[in-house]
């Protein structure tokens, strides 16, 4: 028997009974759909990680008092616990790490920015040392960053977003406009390009001001970011993160064997942890699509053993016709595999659907990947094939004179 014409008689079977067809393909279509939005919006997820998230390069290595992530609430009690990121930690970085290029320091908030009769409440505030700009691969529109010497005598400069040179500065040059963050008033120098969203958050929606203002406004009570250019990988980051290791212990007098009282990390270590995170999250719902891809199978197996109910006359009369049992299996076989793979294509399509109509409402990153799609039709089709074995072997074994001698 032909392939072609198996597929035939297995798309008029299906169109013959809409209603059970489409029933019978349900659960092969969420299950594969499941599946492609969770791939789809994962993959999108770590690319957006490395092209977005990951914006200080991989040369950049960072000092905190804690990590970026933890995974039980006792990690974080403990990591709240550890002495703060202080200036006295930033200079003894600066002066005694001989392989830095570069060191830098940040800390945020969240606050008011007012022009004229424009203001907003919820910009992020970052206080940068001179050095973070670069660093953190800033590229500005206009204008410049503040200098060495601007933040030596706390000079009331800023940088700003898109997002604030957008709704508040325009219309007009932004350069030179007095901006009063928090009450205290900056001059503008320098809007920075539009970074886009993350997870539906603008990015653009924050002004820098020279570190030492940010304390004297805000107090030096919390924690510090340092960021140190490390201007190299593999043997030179290690011997870097060394040096800083050594600095800060000998800065916050730790005896030997003493647990480190500070965080040291790397763009790599936040997009391995996230990357573990992400795959076993995938993992758990690749798991639960499976779970209904054998539900899915075992209801296509169901109506291909009441096709065969239906069409024993049809069975008998092509055996007597001269079909052999390995011609009447294979029929079966395609046609159960063909609705498999139906459903599949609708669930490929229906999960690509599913995942950007997800990244336009809620902006979160997603990114279709011919891999997952070959591997969803290919999981769809190998599972109509192994629920359609036994069904098909039925068939092929009916006694051709039974099977003429049954009723329509």
């Amino acid at each position: 028997m032909q392939f072609t014409e198996g597929f035939k008689l297995a798309l008029q079977s299906l169109w013959a009974n809409k209603l059970r067809s489409i029933l019978t393909l349900l659960g092969m279509v969420i299950s594969v759909a499941s599946i492609i939005t969770v791939v789809t919006l994962t993959n999108g997820a770590k690319r957006f990680v490395t092209t977005k998230m990951n914006t200080y390069g991989a040369d950049v290595v960072t000092i905190s008092k804690m990590p970026e992530t933890f995974m039980t609430l006792d990690e974080y009690l403990n990591f709240q616990k550890r002495k703060n990121i202080s200036v006295d930690d930033l200079r003894a970085v600066e002066a005694g790490c001989k392989l830095c290029l570069s060191v830098g320091a940040q800390r945020t908030t969240t606050g008011a920015v007012v022009y004229q009769t424009h203001s907003t409440t919820d910009t992020e505030i970052r206080g940068w040392t001179w050095t973070m700009p670069a660093m953190s691969n800033l590229d500005l529109s206009v204008g410049r960053t503040f200098t060495e010497v601007e933040e030596a005598h706390s000079t009331p400069v800023a940088v700003v977003g898109a997002d604030i040179a957008n709704n508040m500065l325009l219309p007009g040059d932004p350069l030179g406009k007095e901006i009063r963050v928090d009450g205290i008033p900056y001059t503008v120098i320098g809007v920075a390009n539009p970074q886009g969203t993350m997870f539906g958050r603008s990015m653009d929606n924050w002004v820098a001001i020279p570190l030492p203002n940010f304390l004297a406004n805000y107090g030096a009570h919390d924690s510090l970011e340092i960021y140190v250019d490390a201007g190299g990988t593999g043997t030179v980051m290690d011997e870097v993160i060394d040096e800083l290791r050594t600095i800060m212990r000998v800065q916050r007098h730790l005896r030997p064997g003493e647990d480190d009282s500070f965080t040291i990390e790397t763009s790599d270590t936040f997009e391995d942890v996230l990357g573990r995170i992400l795959n076993n999250f995938g993992i758990i719902v690749a798991a639960v699509a499976g779970i209904s891809l054998v539900v899915g199978g075992i209801v296509i197996m169901n109506i291909m053993l009441v096709a065969v109910t239906e069409r024993t006359r049809e069975i008998g009369i092509r055996k007597a016709l001269g079909a052999r049992r390995r011609d009447i299996l294979l029929q079966f076989l395609i046609e159960s595999a063909t609705m498999s793979l139906v459903g599949g294509v609708i669930g490929v399509v229906g999960g690509i659907a599913v995942a950007k109509a997800i990244t336009m409402i809620v902006a979160f990153p997603s990114s279709v990947q011919l891999w997952s799609v070959l591997v969803g039709l290919f999981v769809a089709t190998g599972v109509g094939l192994f629920f359609g074995v036994y069904p098909a072997s039925k068939a092929a074994q009916l006694d051709p004179i039974v099977a003429l001698r049954a009723e329509l």
